[in-house]
């Protein structure tokens, strides 16, 4: 039987839906094609109709799986005050629900360590989505310069996936709590130094005054 085209779209969009969150809870080598096809209703035989390679379909389910992140961030924060934005992201990101339900949450925590060993390829795309979800981040610090803003953004995103591992690493009890409020208060404190100490500095430069025009 032959398919429209976008009867052919939609599937492979499933697939990778799909996939995305069967990777992010088995990992990147946890599940194998025929059981990811199976997922998406379909047989193992239809798969090379939609994909090249396995590593064709890991790539756009990790890269789906991020842009859904970045995405529900933007939502998160396009009504909030720009002071509020950060912590926004940062408080429902750092949470039990986040950390006991990996195969609906963020990539990088999830699949980060394995895609570190996957091929130039993979890393390329996987570091290209992380280039935009820090951006994305850096966008939300205020009174800061870009390159101090983008370096608030890499340390506050690496703070908040290195305690998701390790608030999944030590369960869902006292201590995985523990671990989650650490890690939001570090970011939290961190954000607010920077921000408090950027507010004079802007002052001063308010105040300066102007220089004679020349003649």
């Amino acid at each position: 039987m032959r398919y429209s085209k976008e009867h052919k779209l939609e599937t492979h969009a499933r697939i990778v839906k799909k996939a995305s969150v069967r990777l992010r809870e088995k990992g990147a080598h946890g599940i194998g094609v025929a059981d990811l096809m199976k997922d998406a209703g379909l047989t193992h035989g239809g798969f090379y109709a939609h994909f090249d390679s396995r590593e064709a379909l890991v790539i756009e389910a990790f890269a789906f799986a991020m842009d859904r992140s970045t995405e529900r961030w933007r939502k998160l924060v396009s009504e909030l005050p720009p002071q509020q934005r950060l912590a926004a992201i940062v408080n429902s990101y750092l949470t039990p629900t986040h950390r006991d339900d990996p195969g609906r949450g963020c990539a990088v925590p999830a699949l980060g360590a394995e895609i570190a060993r996957e091929s130039p390829k993979t890393r390329r795309a996987f570091a290209a989505k992380l280039e935009q979800m820090l951006e994305m981040m850096a966008s939300q610090i205020i009174d800061a310069p870009p390159k101090a803003a983008r370096k608030q953004a890499v340390a506050t995103l690496a703070t908040m996936m290195g305690t998701l591992v390790l608030a999944r690493i030590a369960g869902s009890g006292e201590l995985s709590d523990d671990i989650l409020e650490a890690g939001r208060e570090a970011v939290l404190s961190r954000a607010a130094a920077v921000n408090s100490s950027a507010k004079p500095r802007a002052r001063k430069a308010a105040v300066r005054p102007a220089t004679k025009p020349q003649a």
